[in-house]
């Protein structure tokens, strides 16, 4: 059933999502009477459902009946929950197809001497503890300070600063991901020239740091530890010396037109709401889709908002990689179970606000990002990618940290779809923020890239906004500034993944 008030999104739903909010009494048509005030976004019952019943949306599961279900009765986490896990399956699940590549496409961006390509040209300073964060800040701005617009092709300097680096073990998976994280930002492709800074007695040596991850000290790589150099004070000035060395080599490099290939996209979803599986996030898999038949390279991640729908992922990869992926999932299971969790602690309170009830409703909508083509890899948190295609690296749902995971990978550039609002920068790569929800946009124009309420309210099609995304970020890969950039956010959304204990 579909009217100008609710939307029915497969054949086989028990609920359609209320496109407007509706009011007790409401008559939808075809019998259906609003049984309770159901608010904008949150579902209706179409069909009567027993307790213990599965109800689908997007033709899928996402959850069983906690009390009788009536049609007309507002569906949500009074009387849906997870249920059982392991009926959730579906058998309809098909094989991904591969998008056909269209006349090739370029972007204006910074090519490497590795070979990839930048779509900002950035000076860092990389820390390998938290104690020498403020340092490298006062550094970080001291140096854009001097440049002003003197170097119009430098489009900053970012301090990769964050709350780690010691009272950790010297050795093991935490310390291993922490030096995994650091390096890839250190030799990401957005950034120029860097300045690695520690402390000096920190747990995370630097030179422990550059051996693990194969870095060497160069003329755009300088090395330096605040108790080495006499203190803050003299750090700061020879911290911005030593970077003022590398300007004139980064600011001599210009844009050249590169392929689509060369494009590394990192997928993130925050503040998700009932639209999100309807507009942004379905309308990003279509950009997904065209720029993976380009040969670029789209990375998912979040593995904690795919659980209960893993099964449309490892339906269109090969044995190797699905067994990677559920690999990944069933540490996850482990984890929480140890930790006294459970994997539908999420969605969090701003996304039931928005309608969304279970984890499998969240995850359903959250695939719906990575477009239709096969899952061609699997990688661990902060991993280098080097396949081409949709891949997808295990980070968990908390932004931040997923996306930090995804930059140190080599995502150049980060597409955010949002229900509730959000504000996330993700320096040295932009971010485009993608709303759900036409009056999300409206409410907050300045954080906003692009309305895909539009779908909804316009009658726009996926496709045609699919397009238009893509035509997006290939405008912002070549230099184009994001909301988030022009305000200047995204150093402190640097949080890489924290395991083990803090001692």
């Amino acid at each position: 059933m579909s009217s100008p008030s609710i939307l029915r999104l497969h054949p086989d739903d028990d609920v359609a999502v209320a496109v407007r909010a509706l009011t007790t009494g409401e008559d939808l048509g075809e019998g259906l009477i609003v049984g309770a005030d159901v608010p904008a976004g949150h579902k209706i019952a179409l069909k009567p459902v027993p307790v213990d019943g599965q109800v689908r949306k997007y033709g899928q599961v996402i959850g069983a009946a906690t009390a009788a279900i009536a049609p007309g009765d507002w569906v949500h986490v009074h009387n849906l929950g997870i249920g059982d896990i392991s009926a959730r399956a579906d058998t309809g699940v098909v094989a991904g197809v591969s998008a056909t590549s269209a006349e090739p496409r370029t972007f204006d961006g910074y090519l490497r001497a590795d070979g990839r390509v930048g779509t900002r040209n950035y000076l860092a300073v990389v820390t390998s503890v938290n104690c020498s964060a403020m340092v490298a800040r006062r550094i970080a701005r001291e140096v854009e300070t001097r440049l002003g617009d003197s170097h119009p092709h430098i489009d900053g300097v970012v301090a990769i600063t964050h709350g780690s680096g010691c009272g950790m073990a010297s050795e093991g998976e935490a310390m291993d991901m922490l030096r995994r994280t650091l390096s890839g930002y250190a030799r990401h492709p957005n950034v120029a020239g860097v300045l690695m800074l520690g402390l000096g007695c920190e747990t995370n040596q630097i030179s422990s740091l550059m051996e693990a991850e194969g870095l060497t000290g160069s003329a755009d790589l300088g090395v330096m530890a605040i108790q080495d150099e006499g203190g803050a004070a003299s750090t700061i000035q020879r911290g911005v010396d030593r970077l003022m060395e590398m300007v004139d080599r980064a600011g001599a490099l210009e844009r050249t037109p590169q392929p689509v290939s060369k494009l590394v996209v990192g997928l993130q979803c925050g503040g998700s709401d009932g639209y999100s599986g309807m507009t942004a996030n379905p309308a990003l898999g279509r950009a997904v889709d065209l720029i993976v038949g380009q040969g670029g390279t789209a990375i998912l991640s979040e593995t904690p908002e795919i659980y209960g729908a893993e099964h449309l992922l490892t339906g269109r990869a090969s044995p190797e990689v699905a067994a990677k992926l559920m690999d990944r999932i069933a540490w996850w299971e482990r984890h929480v179970e140890t930790t006294g969790g459970s994997l539908d602690n999420n969605p969090s309170a701003g996304n039931k606000a928005g309608g969304l009830t279970t984890i499998l409703e969240k995850s359903l909508g959250a695939v719906a990002k990575a477009g239709s083509a096969p899952l061609s890899a699997v990688y661990e948190y902060a991993d280098p990618v080097t396949a081409h295609g949709l891949v997808f690296m295990d980070t968990p749902g908390y932004d931040p940290v997923s996306a930090t995971g995804q930059i140190a990978g080599g995502a150049t550039l980060i597409c955010f779809t949002t229900g509730r609002g959000s504000v996330f920068g993700a320096k040295p790569a932009p971010s485009l923020k993608l709303a759900t929800n036409s009056a999300l946009a409206r409410r907050m124009p300045d954080d906003i890239d692009i309305d895909c309420g539009r779908v909804l309210d316009e009658g726009m099609s996926l496709d045609a906004l699919g397009a238009e995304i893509f035509e997006t970020i290939l405008a912002t890969a070549s230099g184009k500034v994001t909301a988030s950039e022009a305000l200047g956010f995204g150093e402190d959304e640097i949080q890489p993944w924290r395991l083990g204990a803090t001692m």
